[in-house]
């Protein structure tokens, strides 16, 4: 089959000259997956990040496939990557019962994480037909001998196949008893604050650094948590002052109510903190991961707060509109997949300035050595630096 994958294209994520919507593994997954024979209504494809499995599947005439992408902008490329080549016969899930039921064949490209590895295993012991096959590829340069070791728990036998094209496939049968309940999202207490993470959530139920720097900007961190005083090299936390944003951090509530965005919100510790303090605020938590959102959601609802935090999946704010927030707090990622691209973030610094009022206020924290004051100055108004550890940086930006 002589499939177009350079006709692929990742939008509406970053594109780039070193960044393409499709690699070697694709192509391996799509062979093995043809090769075997399974009926499309029995195949489960995880992890395809702009359709390139899915796509060629289909094209071969493959139909009733069940996909399951983690994040919002693959969601889209697949189906803008599915209109531009005319292809249909495939249908979208979230990780779970519906997309694996009665599923023999899962082709899936290994996750990052060996927590979000875990998951999907269970996902397939639990819910897929006796007899499921999973085929798992990556890059050997990303492949460890612990994805075999997590695979391992949840299926009898296990085998890698030897490396082609940079590649290796993992082959996976004979699914074992599960525990009676999902093994995700796990919980962990911070203080006052309890996060709750799926697998594929950046940094699980901890709390990161930088998230915890934020709150202590924003006075929102539990005293447990904080320093008694600054470490070399620091600046010691400064509240914002300012008309900006001087009425939302104000505990008086205030007519109409403050609009609080937690913008890529993983685990939602930002929003949960943010409506714990201020119960006058609307706090909106968006993020482009499904387990993102999925933890989000378990995360105000552990926290009591789920009635005044809105959690969507969604990407760079898309579906809210133009000048509908008063403030946004954002720690914003540094990678794209496996790769180190700065693209990420200013696509979400484009979306701040978009979606912040005029006198609205961006509240960004980030890696120090990234330096990203002159772009956000450019993007969104005037910034100025609140906060600066050795590794990281708090800047207050208002929307001009």
């Amino acid at each position: 089959m002589d499939f177009p994958y350079a006709r692929l294209r990742r939008r509406p994520d970053v594109e780039a000259e070193n960044l393409q919507a499709y690699d070697a593994t694709d192509v391996l997954l799509v062979e093995r997956g043809l090769s075997l024979g399974v009926d499309g209504h029995e195949i489960a494809v995880i992890g395809d990040e702009y359709g390139a499995i899915t796509l060629a599947l289909t094209a071969a005439g493959i139909d009733g496939i069940r996909v399951h992408q983690d994040l919002a902008t693959g969601r889209r490329a697949l189906a803008l990557n599915a209109a531009d080549l005319g292809l249909a016969g495939f249908e979208p899930h979230d990780l779970g019962a519906a997309l694996l039921r009665g599923v023999r064949l899962v082709l899936l490209q290994l996750p990052k994480s060996l927590a979000e590895l875990e998951e999907i295993a269970d996902a397939v012991a639990r819910w897929a037909a006796p007899d499921v096959v999973l085929v798992a590829g990556g890059r050997v340069k990303h492949m460890t001998l612990a994805q075999n070791e997590v695979l391992a728990r949840r299926f009898g036998r296990v085998r890698a196949e030897r490396a082609e094209r940079k590649s290796r496939l993992v082959v996976a049968a004979e699914p074992l008893p599960v525990p009676a309940a999902p093994p995700f999202p796990v919980t962990q207490r911070h203080g006052d604050l309890v996060l709750a993470a799926h697998g594929g959530a950046f940094a699980g139920a901890k709390l990161d650094i930088g998230t915890r720097v934020l709150l202590e900007v924003l006075g929102l961190a539990d005293p447990q948590l904080r320093r008694s005083a600054p470490e070399p090299g620091e600046t010691g936390p400064q509240p914002p002052s300012g008309d900006g944003i001087s009425g939302v951090l104000n505990e008086e509530p205030t007519e109409p109510a403050p609009v609080v965005v937690d913008l890529g919100c993983g685990t939602g510790a930002l929003a949960a903190s943010y409506a714990l303090a201020h119960p006058a605020a609307r706090v909106i938590a968006t993020d482009r991961s499904a387990a993102a959102v999925a933890s989000a959601r378990a995360t105000v609802a552990a926290n009591g707060v789920a009635d005044r935090v809105d959690v969507m999946h969604d990407d760079a704010a898309s579906e809210l509109p133009d000048a509908s927030a008063d403030l946004v707090l954002l720690n914003p990622p540094f990678h794209l997949g496996t790769s180190v691209h700065t693209g990420a973030a200013t696509r979400l610094f484009e979306a701040a300035a978009r979606i912040l009022r005029p006198g609205g206020e961006l509240l960004t924290v980030f890696n120090s050595s990234l330096g990203y004051r002159a772009e956000l100055t450019r993007l969104v108004g005037p910034t100025e630096q609140l906060h600066r550890t050795p590794k990281f940086t708090v800047m207050r930006s208002v929307r001009r």
